[in-house]
């Protein structure tokens, strides 16, 4: 599996997830080889734009319907484990935030803090699909709605959550 592969996996995630637009909750998703899920499901190939032309270490994306947030989305995703069939796994998540100079002005208490940055001018909203694979490779991607053309990547976008998403796929 290369870094290629989740990267190319998380990029595919994000243009499925543009989709619906912005205001989504979280969203989870496993990855797994290509291959072994065409492998696994035959008639899955037929959704494949070339599947005999994949590239070597390919992987799928398969969202977790049934996943849902609560208040604290590093608690929630501490309580998730994968199956070793899963090779890594993605999350897309929404979060407003406010430029540097505006963060000393954010209240302590957290409700406050909520809604002083979601009613704030210079505030932005901004979508973060992080990704982590079982061989220790992390990636994230990000799109600002206000700048909607540009897309930012960096191994380590988010550190916090490719944290997170690393526990989930601990043994």
């Amino acid at each position: 599996m290369t870094d290629d592969a989740l990267v190319a996996a998380l990029m595919e995630i994000e243009r499925h997830v543009a989709h619906g637009g912005w205001g989504q909750p979280a969203r989870l998703f496993a990855l797994v080889p290509t291959a072994e899920l065409v492998a696994a499901e035959p008639a899955l190939a037929e959704q494949i734009a070339r599947p005999d032309e994949l590239p070597e270490g390919a992987l799928s994306s398969i969202e977790q319907d049934g996943f849902h947030t609560g208040a604290d989305l590093l608690e929630d995703l501490d309580r998730i484990t994968w199956p070793p069939a899963v090779h890594g796994c993605a999350l897309s998540v929404e979060r407003l935030f406010v430029p540097p100079h505006v963060e000393d002005q954010i209240p302590d208490d957290p409700e406050q803090a909520t809604a002083f940055v979601a009613e704030h001018p210079e505030r932005h909203d901004v979508r973060v699909v992080v990704g982590v694979t079982r061989g220790g490779s992390r990636y994230g991607v990000a799109r600002l709605a206000t700048n909607p053309d540009d897309l930012l990547a960096a191994d380590d976008l988010v550190p916090g959550l490719g944290d997170a998403l690393a526990r989930t796929l601990s043994d």
